[in-house]
């Protein structure tokens, strides 16, 4: 067979696998289809098809298929990152800057914290710390991983449980947002290369420049034109980040969040992102397992990723509790609030990307990381319906409107 017939059947069994597990183990509950493609990325990757066929996945996930997939899911992700830039509404974070800043600055301090002391533990260990990393790098890569608020996933699920158009919903989006800034600035402190700051200034100095000219250009133009406007300036950004030695998906952030959700009709802008995670997306969720790697054992890369997972958990819910007796919460009203922010998966995923492509993390880090963000947004559905179904029955209002 011929390399676009081998990546017709890759195309097949990306889109096929993950449907049919969705759909007939009617996993929707605890595991939407999105978090299903995530999981079965990482059965098709090398640690599990790949032993298992080693032979078949070879021949499937061959060099030439793997970089046409991989250019697939760069497009992808950057569409994603760029649509995630532009709905991120910090002006209703100002509005409600005290609280916000509390709620956003605990939610993100305590499971940082706590997940920089666990990388400290697999900082000492062969196995974990990619080639390239300084120390304090992996401890402040895992540390912020760990810390991560997957915004897109957090409005899927909000929105499946009736609650994104409700004050509360709102809060919670104003929290994750000021997280989302934090956390892809603290990237671009980490991928700074000393070497190259002068790359690095200049390219911050030229966006700037340009940003200012583009903002001024898309006030001008029609509807239809900005949305051309938007993917030049997504892949313009995205280069220049990735010339100066940062990441293309810092340039996709930066290219989104210069841009106003208002110059786009939001329900546009809504099938936007929902037909990139429908059409796209599973390419770079396949791209990702393929990068999962059980060298050290399976046993440890599960183990980190349990390490993971607890500090992360804890560390949202404890900041987040901390934030509601700061601010006088009603009660359960931080649980609720802290389980929702505790949601990773796709943020996560992309944010460990980075760290992989930049050598910060090794492929057993990396596989940990991912598991930890599966594992940590299938927990978020179970364990928030339940308290909001007890909220709901006992006619607590204040806890929903807020």
């Amino acid at each position: 067979m011929n390399t676009t017939e081998v990546f017709l059947i890759a195309m097949a069994i990306i889109f096929t696998v993950p449907w049919l597990i969705w759909r007939l183990g009617r996993t929707d509950y605890w595991a939407p289809l999105v978090v299903v493609q995530i999981i079965t990325g990482i059965l098709l990757g090398p640690g599990v098809l790949g032993k298992a066929f080693p032979e078949f996945h070879q021949f499937v996930f061959n060099p030439a298929v793997i970089q046409s997939l991989n250019g697939v899911a760069w497009w992808a992700v950057m569409l994603f990152v760029m649509v995630a830039g532009i709905e991120l509404d910090l002006g209703q974070a100002w509005k409600h800057r005290r609280e916000s800043g509390i709620t956003a600055g605990l939610a993100l301090g305590m499971p940082l914290l706590l997940g920089s002391l666990a990388a400290l533990v697999l900082l000492g260990r062969p196995g974990w710390v990619g080639s390239a990393a300084l120390p304090w790098q992996f401890v402040a890569g895992v540390g912020m991983a760990c810390a991560v608020t997957a915004l897109p996933i957090l409005i899927l699920l909000m929105e499946k449980m009736h609650v994104l158009r409700q004050p509360l919903g709102q809060r919670i989006l104003r929290y994750a947002s000021l997280d989302d800034i934090a956390i892809w600035g603290v990237l671009a402190l980490i991928l700074m290369d000393w070497q190259r700051v002068g790359k690095q200034v200049f390219f911050l100095f030229a966006f700037a420049l340009l940003a200012w000219g583009f903002r001024h250009l898309m006030h001008r133009l029609r509807e239809a034109d900005r949305w051309a406007l938007a993917l030049i300036w997504l892949a313009v950004c995205a280069f220049g980040a990735d010339w100066s030695g940062l990441h293309y998906m810092v340039g996709a952030f930066l290219a989104g969040v210069v841009m106003d959700a208002g110059w786009f009709d939001q329900d546009r802008l809504d099938q936007l992102r929902h037909h990139v995670l429908l059409v796209i997306m599973p390419v770079f969720f396949l791209s990702t397992g393929l990068r999962t790697n059980w060298d050290v054992g399976g046993a440890a890369v599960v183990g980190a990723a349990a390490l993971l997972l607890a500090v992360s958990v804890s560390g949202k819910l404890l900041g987040v509790h901390i934030a509601g007796r700061v601010l006088r919460w009603p009660p359960g009203e931080a649980s609720i609030i802290g389980w929702l922010l505790q949601t990773k998966a796709l943020i996560m995923i992309i944010f460990a990307n980075v760290l992989l492509d930049k050598h910060i993390i090794t492929s057993e880090t990396f596989t940990a990381l991912l598991l930890m963000a599966v594992a940590s947004t299938m927990m978020t559905v179970p364990m928030v319906e339940p308290k909001l179904r007890r909220v709901r029955a006992s006619g607590k209002a204040s806890a929903i409107a807020g």
